[in-house]
């Protein structure tokens, strides 16, 4: 079996752009097998989130322990974690089973900029969950949640990648698509002493649902094959990149990305 192992822990989204669904479709489609858990269910669609329903602490720790204990883990990703009992449930997973290639994406709200993380939350993401990271991919709202810090324009990148890097994570990727003044799409990639500039061609569409999964995802399937952190962004940034320029307009509100654009383009 050459399959990289790859594991998912998130919330699921029902309307399929972003969560468990996006995680398991960039999976398969980068050639990984996807293993999931599931830490909360979202009645969700292209306009927003219209429930959530959390999934108790110990039912994330039986399925942690379920797929790592038996089939394994070669690296995994975090989602919506939603409370301070699954974050402490999935930290105390992931010392257990030794995940070393650990890559959280700090969610906190949709992109309707609904919740996804209880605000006394936040410490515990903080405290507990960062500091086993190997890498961290926090939007500029997260940076904020997380530091204090309102990342503006290009130059703040650096500062905010340093506060993040303090919290404990080996590396941190700051996602500076969003800024005004990031004409070359620009994400910043620190890891406490180099800082490293993953550029894009920058997209103007609204179907962007899914992208901070996708983008986590295909990093953690790349450092599932041994690519090296800087490798495995760079290669993260070039499939949601083709993702987001493929977007499909489904719904009314903000679309999802398309994880399957290089078989459907190609």
């Amino acid at each position: 079996m050459t399959l990289p192992r790859v594991l998912t822990i998130a919330g699921s989204d029902s309307g399929g752009g972003a969560g468990i669904q996006a995680d398991l479709k960039s999976f398969q489609e980068l050639g990984a097998y996807g293993m999931t858990v599931i830490t909360a269910l979202t009645a969700q669609d292209t306009l927003g989130v219209h429930g959530i329903h959390e999934v108790p602490p110990e039912f994330v720790t039986a399925q942690l322990d379920a797929v790592a204990g038996d089939i394994g883990v070669d690296a995994a990703k975090t989602g919506m974690l939603a409370s301070t009992g699954i974050i402490t449930a999935v930290a105390e997973g992931v010392r257990r089973h030794r995940i070393d290639r650990f890559v959280v994406d700090p969610v906190c709200a949709s992109k309707h900029g609904d919740p996804l993380l209880r605000s006394d939350a936040v410490e515990a993401l903080r405290t507990e969950l960062l500091p086993l990271a190997e890498l961290i991919t926090p939007n500029l709202g997260e940076v904020t949640v997380l530091t204090g810090i309102e990342v503006l324009n290009v130059g703040d990148l650096r500062p905010a990648a340093e506060a993040l890097k303090a919290l404990g994570p080996r590396w941190v990727l700051v996602k500076g698509g969003h800024l005004p003044d990031n004409v070359d799409a620009i994400d910043l990639l620190y890891d406490g002493r180099t800082a490293v500039e993953i550029t894009a061609t920058r997209l103007d569409t609204r179907d962007t649902h899914g992208t901070g999964d996708t983008l986590a995802s295909a990093i953690t399937v790349a450092r599932a094959r041994g690519l090296g952190v800087v490798d495995a962004v760079r290669a993260g940034k070039e499939f949601v990149t083709g993702a987001i320029r493929h977007g499909l307009r489904l719904g009314r509100g903000i679309g999802p990305i398309d994880p399957g654009w290089r078989r459907r383009a190609g």
